[in-house]
């Protein structure tokens, strides 16, 4: 028997509604996904409630990974679309449906022009295209999939205040505060859901005729569900980024008879600055705000175990020194650094959700520093101090900090093979060092879909009327995240979410069986497609 899972936000089932109300599509939660499918819902003619359990969107993401997309073309950015599929199925040995990423691939640019013309540009902002994919090492394999949004291109703009300027204007009946409760299913139909008014205490119902479209960000805020799908992240994460995402739309979905991906994805950032002495199973802190982040945690400094021990090349993507921390004592680990550090920043070049997002070495240098007043960054004027201060082996510590200098006088790491170029020297008093584990961005490991997002049942089978797009939806990431491919999780939620609103409104629903997909302005048939 199908397991049921609690309502995540401990409401009762049950209630009664206190009245109904009836809408063509309705989407649960406002973030990317649910922002663009609400759109698209709209644009195509269907009357659209989008509701938020919150009193605000979500953020909306800059970075944003395409191909083919009009800031790409005018940059002069191509991109073998077929590479790039089959680059992103071996990076999840094909624990993925390639037809998903396939149908990225295929509506990722169309997608960002929409965005850039009706939201961007009508407040003088427009897409910029970054042709560096910042390639450091073969074994990872790196395409210039990013686009940003900019006035200047230089600096990055947000923007979602105009995106919810464009639905009200266009006349999406957008409700914060409303709570998915549960969803309705008749028939073997969803056709609505039960939510609660937070503001006004009542329950009520949603009637929707053409379904339901769940985009309510994955499940890292429900320690619950992480015990259950995904333990080992309580151990590698003291941070959860992403306090809204408790769940809700995957377990009402299962509830009605839906699945899910079997094995975890995530996006965890390795930023994660943790107090001396505090050990990480004792640590979940769930942030809105990016608490104690610190941004040069993801450059290739020196990093040791809690042991003192180098364990890694630092310079892989961001993720991986998190998954390689776990395999050492306490699952923490330290980072070493010199007072020269603002010199060495520009030339180990980063980009992206490297730390690209700051405007030059001296925000870095302030970043830090407000780090080193809060405590949780220490300086020393000598090892033996530092050591001390961050409860490591002076000794251990000392014979890492050699060996890291003479790589430099080498040219070469022969402990682990990092770039030569990005191997810096510890020589400049103060000395810098903190504590860090892994900060977790969102869950991926969703509801199975097809491409019309269609969330399946245990047959594989379309569940009628029930779509779902963003981290509510799976089968498209496995295991960790694939930052050499710049964008690619928030362009997954745009373009996805913006195909489940497509969908659900019916588009191209007099041709049976035909993915409305497949006729996007990149052909999927072109493997020559450099676009």
């Amino acid at each position: 028997m199908t397991k049921l899972y609690d309502n995540v936000d401990h409401l009762d089932t049950n209630a009664s509604a206190t009245y109904t109300v009836e809408t063509d599509v309705l989407v649960v939660g406002a973030g990317n996904a649910g922002m663009e499918a609400a759109a698209a819902t709209k644009e195509a003619g269907a009357s659209t409630i989008l509701i938020e359990k919150e009193k605000t969107i979500n953020l909306m993401r800059v970075g944003l990974a395409s191909v083919g997309s009009w800031a790409q073309k005018a940059a002069g950015v191509t991109i073998n679309k077929q590479e790039l599929v089959e680059s992103l199925a071996a990076f999840a040995q094909h624990n993925v449906d390639q037809r998903l990423l396939e149908t990225w691939a295929d509506n990722s640019g169309a997608t960002l022009d929409w965005l850039e013309e009706k939201v961007l540009k009508p407040h003088g902002a427009h897409l910029r295209a970054e042709a560096d994919a910042m390639v450091t090492n073969k074994a990872y394999q790196a395409f210039p999939t990013e686009n940003d949004p900019t006035f200047d291109d230089q600096s990055f703009t947000s923007y979602g205040d105009w995106f919810l300027e464009y639905q009200e204007k266009h006349g999406v009946d957008l409700r914060f505060e409303t709570i998915l409760v549960n969803l309705i299913k008749e028939a073997g139909r969803v056709t609505g859901a039960l939510v609660k008014d937070l503001v006004k205490d009542e329950y009520y119902q949603i009637d929707a005729k053409k379904g339901v479209i769940l985009t309510t960000g994955g499940y890292s805020a429900n320690v619950d569900l992480l015990k259950e799908w995904n333990p080992l992240s309580l151990k590698k994460n003291v941070y959860n980024d992403s306090p809204r995402s408790n769940g809700a739309g995957i377990t009402s979905a299962l509830n009605v008879g839906a699945i899910r991906d079997e094995e975890p994805a995530e996006t965890i950032f390795d930023r994660g600055l943790v107090p001396v002495g505090k050990k990480a199973e004792d640590m979940y802190y769930q942030t809105a705000t990016y608490d104690h982040w610190l941004w040069i945690g993801s450059y290739p400094f020196l990093k040791v175990n809690l042991r003192g021990e180098r364990f890694a090349n630092e310079s892989v993507p961001y993720q991986f020194i998190v998954n390689a921390a776990a395999k050492e004592p306490g699952y923490l680990y330290a980072m070493i650094w010199d007072d020269n550090y603002a010199e060495a920043l520009e030339k180990v070049h980063m980009l992206g959700c490297f730390p690209g997002y700051m405007k030059d070495k001296e925000a870095f240098v302030a970043d830090t520093e407000q780090h080193v007043k809060d405590g949780l960054v220490v300086k020393a004027n000598t090892l033996e101090e530092l050591a001390e201060k961050l409860n490591l082996p002076a000794d251990k510590l000392k014979e890492a900090v050699a060996n890291n200098n003479q790589a430099v006088i080498d040219h070469q790491d022969k402990e682990f093979g990092k770039e030569a170029y990005r191997i810096t020297p510890i020589k400049k008093k103060p000395y810098y060092g903190c504590v860090l584990g892994g900060r977790i961005l969102c869950t991926f490991d969703g509801l199975r879909i097809n491409t019309k997002m269609e969330v399946l049942d245990e047959n594989h089978d379309p569940i009628p009327g029930l779509y779902a797009a963003g981290n509510d939806a799976g089968g498209f990431f496995w295991g960790s995240y694939n930052d050499r491919v710049p964008g690619l999780a928030a362009s997954h939620a745009h373009t996805l979410g913006r195909l489940a609103g497509q969908s659900a409104a019916g588009l191209k629903a007099d041709e049976p069986g035909k993915d409305f997909a497949q006729e996007a302005h990149v052909d999927a048939a072109s493997g020559a497609s450099h676009i």
